[in-house]
């Protein structure tokens, strides 16, 4: 080899261990980056040796593309979850204390001793205390459903607003790696800052990622609408600026196409948008529908059949115990919201209590007798009467006012705990994908510091050559004279 040639070698061994410490050194600095891809600085042979031609990125697209659905299901089951945690807690959590089915049980129970001695006065009074109790957790789990509701169409609002604001700052980062792929240049930053922005658009919606010419990507959600290609579609969404039973929410809509609302506790949502939807749109007016149900039985139950006008044979059913304000009939929806206890029982209304045993409407007891219970017994009887319910509520449409309301309950906690156990699943799947894709893209600080280890060597070398070239060139001139 000549001196030239073995100057030649080490000043491409310094320059390679330059570029390779610095990407190692970089690498080093975004080992706590979950958006960095670890990068690798790829020698080719040239006549004067090894020489650094470009920095490579680390990346999987399979891997990738698995991540991104597993955030997509994760998010949307997380949301659904959050959502049927709420509802269970406005009926007092795990024991569902403030459960309408628990005062019904209660009402019903004092209800059939206040028939056995219907003289006593204050079995009359704790009768319609109990009715008080149904009334406000009917109207109270009604509130509350419409404010999650409420809750849901402006986090709707807000996922959309930052769908669009990601998909606007994606054609950036997506501009400037088409780019710079084009023309040659670098572009692992603008990767590293697009996959950021794909997996948080991910969380939002389910998206498909579709590589292109010169790394371009275009974007689809889950049922194939396009979502990005060369230029963000725009997302729209109305929001609602108050809720009731009978106010629906105005749909989502990708590049004029709705998004569709996740369906089951093991929820076929991808995203948080599908996932509020269907919390605002099918849960919980399926749950506002049985509190409904139940408003529509009570009221019917304690109805009182009344002659109108008297002596004409006519019987006309009137409010009883139980009536409502503010909607038009009883079956119109949000009755839930609306139903309370006749003011006429009520003694702090200025009512009287032993009138549920005489009558509202008209006197029942005509000889004003102590141990007149016909319309007790008959209320009580409708505890165990068999009546037909909407089938819209998702339960049994046939069945006793405690077995419909035991049975809400029932279809709440069933469709929490499959929303619980997919939860954990996905969460799960998702921890396993993360660690697969970090395992090939992530920046691991031993093989870094064993790199620089090795660097440290090559430099060694190439400082021994110089050094021998130099003292060769020193015994040259010296010789020469």
């Amino acid at each position: 080899m000549s001196l030239s040639a073995a100057m030649k070698t080490a000043q491409s061994s310094f320059s390679n261990v330059g570029l390779q410490s610095a990407v190692a050194s970089k690498n080093i600095a975004n080992a706590s980056n979950p958006a960095y891809a670890r990068r690798a600085a790829i020698l080719a042979t040239a006549t004067s040796g090894a020489t650094v031609v470009e920095t490579q990125r680390a990346q999987n697209e399979a891997l990738l593309k698995q991540n991104l659905l597993s955030i997509s299901k994760s998010a949307g089951q997380d949301t659904l979850l959050s959502g049927l945690t709420q509802m269970k807690m406005m009926m007092g959590g795990e024991d569902y204390e403030l459960a309408p089915s628990t005062y019904l049980a209660k009402l019903r129970d004092n209800l059939q001793t206040f028939a056995d001695k219907p003289n006593e006065v204050s079995l009359a009074e704790t009768v319609v205390s109990d009715a008080i109790d149904v009334a406000n957790s009917l109207n109270g789990t009604s509130h509350a459903l419409q404010k999650l509701r409420s809750e849901a169409d402006a986090d709707i609002d807000g996922a959309v607003k930052e769908l669009n604001r990601l998909l606007s700052e994606f054609k950036t980062q997506n501009d400037k790696v088409k780019q710079g792929t084009a023309s040659g240049t670098d572009v692992n930053d603008a990767l590293d800052q697009r996959d950021k922005l794909l997996t948080e658009i991910s969380a939002i919606v389910g998206v498909t990622a579709v590589n292109r010419t010169n790394n371009d990507l275009a974007l689809y959600t889950s049922d194939g609408t396009v979502l990005f290609e060369t230029v963000a579609r725009t997302v729209t969404f109305e929001p609602q600026t108050t809720y009731t039973a009978a106010v629906d929410g105005f749909p989502v809509y990708v590049d004029g196409v709705p998004i569709q609302p996740g369906a089951g506790g093991n929820t076929s949502a991808q995203g948080s948008i599908a996932a509020l939807l269907q919390i605002r749109d099918n849960v919980a007016p399926t749950f506002q529908n049985q509190l409904d149900e139940m408003s529509v039985a009570l009221i019917s139950m304690f109805s009182e059949s009344v002659e109108t006008p008297p002596g004409s044979g006519t019987f006309v059913a009137t409010d009883g115990l139980f009536t409502w304000s503010g909607i038009p009939t009883v079956n119109s929806p949000g009755l839930g919201a609306v139903i309370k206890v006749n003011p006429d029982v009520i003694t702090a209304q200025g009512g009287n209590a032993m009138l549920l045993r005489d009558g509202i409407n008209a006197t029942f007891n005509l000889n004003d007798d102590a141990s007149f219970s016909e319309l007790l017994n008959g209320y009580a009887t409708g505890f165990e009467t068999t009546r037909t319910f909407d089938p819209d509520a998702a339960i049994d449409t046939t069945g006793t006012i405690l077995a419909f309301s035991t049975g809400s309950v029932g279809w709440l906690e069933q469709i929490r705990s499959a929303a619980t156990t997919a939860g954990d699943d996905k969460t799960a799947l998702l921890g396993r994908t993360q660690e697969a894709l970090l395992n090939v893209t992530a920046v691991s600080l031993d093989e870094e510091l064993a790199l620089l280890l090795d660097l440290e060597q090559s430099y060694k070398a190439s400082a021994k050559l110089v050094a021998a070239v130099d003292e060769m060139i020193a015994a040259l001139l010296q010789a020469a004279g």
